[in-house]
């Protein structure tokens, strides 16, 4: 097959993000009539049809679908470089895009993203915060340089990726005063039907702490379940129940309001980086690695 032209895959590129011709023409500042030119010898080069009809708009094919996959790589990875040849600062300055799970206390993902911050080099520091899945693919994608998460990656993901374990912390169970005044005594029996506020079920912490439950024998009332770390934390201020939470470096604990109730002997919470095995020679994952590692 002759050579790529990436004029015509930005075109195709520009109707698959619109679903609509007249759309990506008006965006690009063109012709109708030249997008479409341009698509048709994208596809005849190919010897695939990448659109089909659907309605008054495009829709891709699979063939479409897959293209668009590449093209996403190919186009996203070209304004980043754009973006960094731009940075006046490019001869002192590392850029690093971090994501965050979003069940991963902000404290700690600050906490172990520090040490790049401290490095010799300035840093050009950019972070997002989402599903863990979603991240996973920004990264496969090479929007981002990391994740910070509580997981690793699956097996099946390893080709593609590596993963390190950052920190490991011991789970402790916190309340309100008063509700720390009842339930320490006799810990962990006091927690017969005590109310707790949990991680949701999908969360990695969750399934240990059901666990220890069980293996205790104990029943309790589940008074909350949450997503947001910090949310819950709110309402474990406001005497709503008892918070299990990670026993984090003191540089990165913020508890205050809150009391120890007592040690989840044998729960831990584990943190991890995850990468691209493209992006391992990075600056600032190697910074954080040896930090930690």
């Amino acid at each position: 097959m002759e050579k790529l032209n990436y004029k015509h895959l930005y075109y195709f590129w520009a109707v698959a993000r619109t679903g609509s011709v007249t759309q990506a023409a008006e965006q690009l500042g063109i012709s109708m009539q030249t997008i479409s030119g341009q698509v048709a010898k994208l596809e005849q080069q190919l010897g695939c049809a990448l659109f089909r009809q659907q309605g008054r708009g495009l829709a891709l094919t699979e063939a479409g679908r897959t293209a668009q996959g590449y093209a996403d790589q190919i186009f996203m990875l070209g304004e980043a470089l754009g973006e960094a040849l731009a940075d006046a600062r490019l001869d002192q300055a590392v850029r690093l895009a971090a994501g965050v799970s979003d069940v991963l206390p902000k404290r700690i993902a600050s906490h172990l993203l520090r040490p790049a911050l401290q490095m010799g080099r300035k840093l050009r520091l950019s972070c997002s915060e989402g599903d863990f899945d979603e991240l996973l693919g920004d990264l496969g994608r090479h929007r981002l340089d990391l994740i910070l998460a509580d997981r690793p990656i699956a097996s099946s993901e390893q080709q593609q990726f590596q993963s390190w374990l950052l920190l490991r912390c011991p789970v402790l169970l916190y309340a309100a005063p008063e509700l720390c005044r009842r339930y320490r005594p006799e810990f962990p029996a006091s927690l017969e039907q005590a109310p707790l506020l949990l991680p949701s079920r999908d969360n990695v912490l969750r399934r240990q702490l059901d666990h220890w439950l069980e293996s205790q024998g104990l029943r309790v009332e589940v008074a909350g379940e949450f997503d947001d770390g910090a949310l819950m934390e709110t309402f474990a201020r406001q005497g709503l129940g008892l918070l299990p939470s990670p026993a984090l470096p003191d540089a990165a604990q913020d508890l205050s309001g809150l009391e120890l109730v007592g040690c989840l002997d044998g729960v831990w919470e584990h943190y991890y980086a995850v990468a691209s095995r493209r992006k391992l020679q990075h600056p600032a994952l190697q910074t954080i690695l040896q930090a930690w590692g």
